[in-house]
């Protein structure tokens, strides 16, 4: 996967800065890191295998907008891909392993290990990736929102009463795609994968 990715990404993601921003990913944990601590792809390379499934998600979703909602503007492939393959890249160097106990079949106690967050960089979850491309490359404004706003309406901001994510849904329709295509990729893509 890891191989798919890197393609996915020097094929599509040309813009100056994208060679830092790559050695940077290879050089962190982004491609052995879970997707989450107990949710989706709570495993090693989940971080990886999710980005993936946004990816092609995205993919599909912009091309499928693009034939049935008039006036909709295609968005490029490489727009397509640093949304997709890069709207969590917060979660690079953000989890750790703890060991746990629970027991096992036979009624004896065991330890296992379990994914826990570690955030070294406290910014938030997409405002961090918007932060963190930005050191590298220059983000449109609209990449900027989509990434920033691929929770939607289980963003921190909306929980804490804010109408922010609605307004950039609103003036932003890459943002929603994005959020679309980060929902199939977690409970369709990877139903079978949660732990």
């Amino acid at each position: 996967m890891k191989d798919k990715f890197i393609k996915a990404y020097t094929e599509n993601i040309t813009r100056p800065g994208a060679d830092k921003l790559l050695a940077w990913i290879e050089s962190s944990d982004f491609f052995t890191a879970p997707a989450s601590t107990r949710f989706h792809l709570s495993s090693p390379g989940g971080l990886l295998e999710h980005s993936l499934h946004v990816f092609e998600r995205m993919k599909a979703i912009c091309a499928n907008e693009a034939t049935i909602t008039p006036g909709f503007n295609e968005p490029s492939m490489e727009t397509i891909a640093i949304c997709g393959l890069l709207h969590d890249i917060c979660k690079a160097n953000f989890y750790a392993v703890e060991m746990r106990n629970r027991k096992n079949d036979q009624g004896r106690w065991e330890q296992y290990p379990f994914y826990v967050v570690d955030d070294k960089l406290p910014y938030g979850h997409g405002e961090k990736s918007v932060y963190i491309v930005s050191g590298f490359m220059r983000l449109s404004r609209e990449e900027a929102m989509a990434i920033r706003w691929h929770m939607g309406f289980s963003d921190n901001d909306f929980k804490g009463g804010g109408y922010s994510v609605g307004n950039a849904f609103e003036k932003f329709p890459l943002a929603v795609l994005l959020h679309i295509a980060d929902l199939q990729a977690t409970y369709l893509d990877e139903t079978g994968e949660k732990t």
